[in-house]
């Protein structure tokens, strides 16, 4: 999810500085929501399970997607996938992006620590690679959504400041300890409305308990569609993720983002787009000196695992008044 909203501000800067360019973005229905404010893009439907599994589903997918007319394909993702469909374009311009895994291989293994180029700054050289630099350095973002009558009965009105929070993260490693967190939301709502985000039951369960325990806290895990969350989001002062998807999604809608980071580390590139630095709190590297232990924060020495709590909760509660 986070690789799929870090291409929108791309995109949007790509259709933006030319014009002309009429794009089609590839990518499973679920998406489509992310691309919904971008009048040059059109989206394909991947159905990856059924029509387009496997080796003969992709070129029956290849031949679908020149019917359109492609003059050139740019491979963000790069993977086997992708990589297949590639020698099915043969004679079309094709550029892939470089990932840079040996560069996160010295990362993760200590060999460096240094500022790796961000996810976006790759996805835009594919397209410079193409003949389309694009520049990033003045990034343009939707109006925030007019929220419908459903919403509105949801969220009240905005007479406080609005922080999203999401707490949860793919892999525990990445999250920060649910009882600190909850020090952070009990905080938080005695000043601000807080939105809290997730997905699943047990989140859902675990959510439930903060919005009953706290006044102007509000769960919104369970109660929406894709595109009603996209249009609360847009609506938020600031949005506290983890190393997660929300992050990237409040991020390419040009919300402020707090970001929390267990054993993955903002150097590997992974970073919410258009934030400061300072933007994103790191577990103490002097208590877990291995970190990053891994990219996506499924590998992780023993006793890592809650690594961020070395993040105090005033550490963070402070930086979102400071920023809101």
């Amino acid at each position: 999810m986070g690789d799929v909203a870090m291409s929108v501000p791309v995109l949007r800067a790509l259709t933006t500085q030319y014009p002309h360019l009429k794009v089609t973005v590839l990518t499973r229905p679920f998406f489509e929501p992310f691309f919904r404010d971008l009048d040059q893009v059109s989206v394909y439907d991947a159905d990856l399970k059924g029509e387009h599994k496997g080796v003969f589903g992709l070129y029956k997918l290849s031949k679908s997607l020149k019917k359109l007319n492609i003059d050139a394909v740019a491979d963000i993702h790069n993977v086997l996938r992708s990589k297949i469909l590639k020698i099915f374009f043969l004679g079309t311009s094709f550029a892939q992006i470089d990932k840079g895994r040996s560069e996160k291989k010295a990362l993760i293994s200590g060999s460096v620590f240094k500022q790796l180029p961000s996810t976006v700054e790759r996805y835009a050289e594919v397209f410079k690679d193409l003949g389309f630099p694009v520049d990033l350095s003045n990034p343009t973002f939707a109006a925030s959504a007019v929220l419908s009558e459903k919403l509105l009965a949801i969220t009240g009105s905005h007479d406080k400041k609005w922080i999203g929070i999401a707490p949860f993260a793919a892999h525990d490693s990445k999250m920060y300890p649910i009882n600190l967190m909850e020090t952070v939301i009990e905080t938080l709502s005695k000043e601000y409305k807080v939105f809290l985000f997730g997905g699943g039951a047990k989140e859902v369960e675990v959510l439930n308990g903060f919005q009953s325990k706290f006044k102007n806290v509000i769960n919104l895990a369970g109660q929406l569609n894709f595109n009603e969350e996209l249009d609360i989001i847009s609506n938020l002062d600031v949005m506290l993720s983890m190393d997660s998807g929300n992050g990237h999604m409040a991020a390419m809608l040009g919300k402020k983002v707090i970001s929390i980071w267990g054993v993955t580390h903002p150097f590997a590139g992974f970073a919410p787009f258009n934030q400061p630095s300072d933007y994103t709190l790191t577990a103490s590297r002097e208590e877990f000196p291995l970190i990053p232990t891994s990219i996506y924060g499924n590998k992780f020495p023993e006793g890592y695992e809650k690594a961020s709590g070395t993040i105090v909760p005033e550490t963070i509660v402070n930086k979102i008044i400071s920023v809101i």
